[in-house]
């Protein structure tokens, strides 16, 4: 009898706990089916899209020269510093120039005196001109007396010396003075090698712009080639930036662009592309774009770093969607949406990307709700499923 009581108390405890676990089961799916998912909603907005290519470089200027001496010397002066602003031909420095100068001023009496000697010859010259064309006159005279019998044989022979030494005489005046023409012109490239040298100890600026180095104090020794000071023109300033090589058929001059400085990052600074690089690093695989800035910071200095956003294309009233909120279903581009309370699959066509945001072609108006918490795997979402909008 208590075996029995037993077995029958077992079944029923057996029976209320698969009943429990069935009516549990049955509510979870009754849940599952029929209760309300919460979700965030994105209202989807028209507005203006903007794609855009991305770099960084660094501010450099158009024009920018290393000046340095071309002979070697001691600077005696420097009379800018660095920050000043110049003009062109404007004084930068000056060597010590005393031996330069005597060196010149002895070049200038060399010609003077190579020029007084050909004055000397050129005389000389005109002299034994006249000789010889009365030598030749004397001469000719000589021979009519002798057809005429009138003087003799040796006397026509002693006119034909005296033209011949006076030929002589005058062909030795005409050498003489080509020599000294030819020593004049040396002294005169001699005596323009030092003013040019003489010339070289002053360093000026080739053109009007900001000194931003100044390498050298006077009393420093140069040498053909080293460095006084680095000049830059201010008129045209670009960031050289380096971009991706696959984004180079989008890119043209004349293109605008953003320009936010890392030393002033809360304003940006219009720009526009001034020209593209011809080469491509291979290591990188970047190329170098230069984007003219039209305003700069109040300070500023060559070499500092920023970023450049080249605008590339632009859409004006278009639909607009975040893209972290597309999807991809079953080979389909689309988004989860609210309609009429309930969630629904949309597939969209988009277009043009920029930024976070992408242009949606087909599929999607201004106003739409799209579900922005549909990427979540564990969101729950099926067609038809109640959602509650948070």
């Amino acid at each position: 009898m208590n075996q029995r009581v037993l077995t029958h108390v077992s079944f029923a405890r057996r029976y209320i706990g698969w009943t429990i676990f069935f009516v549990v089961l049955g509510v979870l799916a009754y849940r599952w089916r029929f209760a309300s998912v919460e979700a965030e909603v994105h209202s989807v907005q028209r507005g203006t899209l903007v794609a855009e290519v991305f770099g960084t470089g660094t501010l450099e200027a158009k024009m920018h020269a290393v000046l340095g001496a071309q002979i070697s010397g001691r600077i005696s002066e420097i009379p800018v510093q660095q920050g000043e602003r110049v003009k062109a031909v404007q004084v930068l420095a000056r060597l010590d120039s005393d031996e330069l100068q005597r060196q010149l001023e002895m070049a200038q009496a060399s010609l003077e005196a190579a020029k007084a000697g050909i004055d000397r010859l050129e005389a000389d010259r005109q002299r034994a001109q006249a000789v010889l064309e009365q030598a030749r006159r004397d001469h000719e005279r000589a021979q009519a007396l002798r057809k005429s019998n009138v003087q003799s044989e040796s006397e026509t022979e002693k006119s034909a010396e005296r033209m011949a030494v006076a030929q002589a005489d005058f062909g030795r005046t005409v050498g003489a003075v080509a020599e000294a023409k030819a020593q004049a012109l040396a002294a005169e490239k001699t005596l323009m090698y030092h003013q040019a040298r003489l010339g070289y100890a002053t360093v000026k600026a080739p053109f009007d712009g900001l000194v931003i180095l100044r390498h050298r104090d006077p009393g420093d020794i140069v040498v053909p080639g080293s460095s006084i000071c680095e000049l830059v023109a201010t008129d045209v300033l670009w960031i050289s930036a380096w971009v991706d090589e696959s984004q180079m058929d989008a890119l043209k001059p004349g293109q605008p662009a953003r320009v936010v400085f890392r030393s002033n990052p809360d304003k940006e600074f219009a720009g526009t592309v001034d020209r593209l690089g011809r080469q491509v690093d291979r290591e990188t695989r970047e190329f170098v774009v230069d984007v003219r800035v039209q305003e700069l910071p109040a300070n500023w200095a060559i070499g500092q770093r920023a970023e450049v956003y080249i605008e590339t294309e632009r859409r004006e009233n278009a639909v607009l969607l975040p893209q972290r909120l597309l999807l991809h279903r079953d080979d389909q581009t689309g988004v989860w949406m609210v309609r009429e309370g309930a969630a629904h699959w949309q597939p969209v066509e988009t277009g043009l990307r920029g930024g976070d945001a992408v242009e949606i072609l087909r599929g999607l108006s201004d106003g739409d709700a799209v579900i922005a918490t549909a990427q979540d795997k564990e969101s729950g979402l099926r067609e038809g499923r109640r959602v509650a909008t948070k």
